[in-house]
């Protein structure tokens, strides 16, 4: 920025408000990008778009047929609708591949003001999006039991986290990074419930959440979430896993690339979160702490530049 026009501030609602932490993430360049500093933190970078979409859905095959062909339970925590999980499907069919060893817990689901949990049959829901997607399209005979898919609801919530602890954690926990930060529906508000201290949030399980402003912008991009953007069809509380549950899994796989249209509103914000201070206000930063395997489609692993942003309104009307 020009020094005429230079912010000192950012509004309250914002949780980080370090603008020095901020300028030096921005600063990370698509070079540098994949050099973290912690050893246990892994970046790749996809260049191919269409090899990122067909990623997490290969990634989640391979694993599935890893653990089978080693006799063991395949644990995995699952981010919400992803059209992609419909070619995880097919490759299960075409491969001949059994799930009944596999257990799955979603990362989310939205709940009215009341709690209430919708029904498989509501298409704003996460359940309704898996089961089309990936579930009801795994051929019945190879499709794991039903008692072994899971989503937090009203009912499920309180004994969530306990069942996944249970199984011995996720062998592999996948996911984004949310635009305000969030991991799951953990929400840059929910640290303040253990006054900001890291290693109490780092104890919190599965909860109901209030979804935060920015959630909701991000939500409304989608179809699955409302679409058009129109956040006032869109659920403001949620049930979600907890840090703890992302702390309890053997592998953190984070996958980032699903933008909407042609804008990477994820570049900034898994730079604060990977390369940033490891603080609840960030969620996703706990994702530091841990063995994860962060990756990134060649569009939100370019700079943090308005030269990088391509132009979608042609110059000339």
């Amino acid at each position: 920025m020009s020094a005429a026009f230079n912010l000192r501030t950012l509004p309250e609602y914002l949780p980080i408000q370090d603008l020095a932490q901020c300028a030096r993430v921005r600063a990370i360049t698509r070079a540098d990008i994949a050099k973290h500093p912690r050893k246990n933190v892994s970046v790749r970078v996809i260049e191919d778009a269409a090899t990122f979409r067909l990623g997490l859905a290969m990634d989640i095959v391979n694993n599935i047929k890893r653990s089978l062909d080693e006799g063991r339970k395949c644990v995995l925590i699952l981010p919400a609708t992803n059209p992609n999980y419909a070619w995880a499907a097919e490759m299960i069919n075409q491969l001949n591949i059994s799930c009944k060893h596999v257990y799955t817990f979603n990362m989310d689901e939205y709940c009215d003001q009341d709690g209430n949990s919708p029904d498989r049959d509501w298409k704003g829901g996460f359940q309704h999006w898996m089961w089309r997607d990936f579930f009801g399209r795994v051929k019945p005979e190879l499709r794991m039991p039903e008692s072994q898919i899971n989503f937090p609801t009203k009912e499920s919530i309180g004994s969530y986290s306990a069942k996944l602890a249970d199984l011995g954690g996720a062998d592999v926990c996948y996911g984004g990074i949310g635009w305000c930060g969030h991991i799951a529906f953990v929400e840059p508000h929910v640290g303040e419930q253990v006054g900001n201290n890291l290693e109490r949030f780092l104890e919190m399980g599965a909860m109901k959440v209030k979804l935060s402003p920015i959630t909701m912008c991000q939500n409304s991009l989608y179809a699955g979430g409302g679409g058009a953007g129109d956040w006032s069809n869109l659920p403001w509380n949620a049930y979600t896993i907890g840090p703890k549950d992302v702390a309890g899994a053997k592998l953190r796989s984070s996958w980032n690339g699903g933008c909407a249209g042609d804008s990477a509103w994820q570049r900034f914000i898994v730079r604060l979160a990977m390369f940033g201070d490891v603080t609840p206000k960030v969620p996703a930063s706990i994702l530091q702490l841990f063995k994860t395997e962060l990756v990134l489609s060649a569009k939100v692993a370019a700079d943090c530049s308005p030269e990088t942003v391509e132009r979608t309104i042609p110059i000339n009307f």
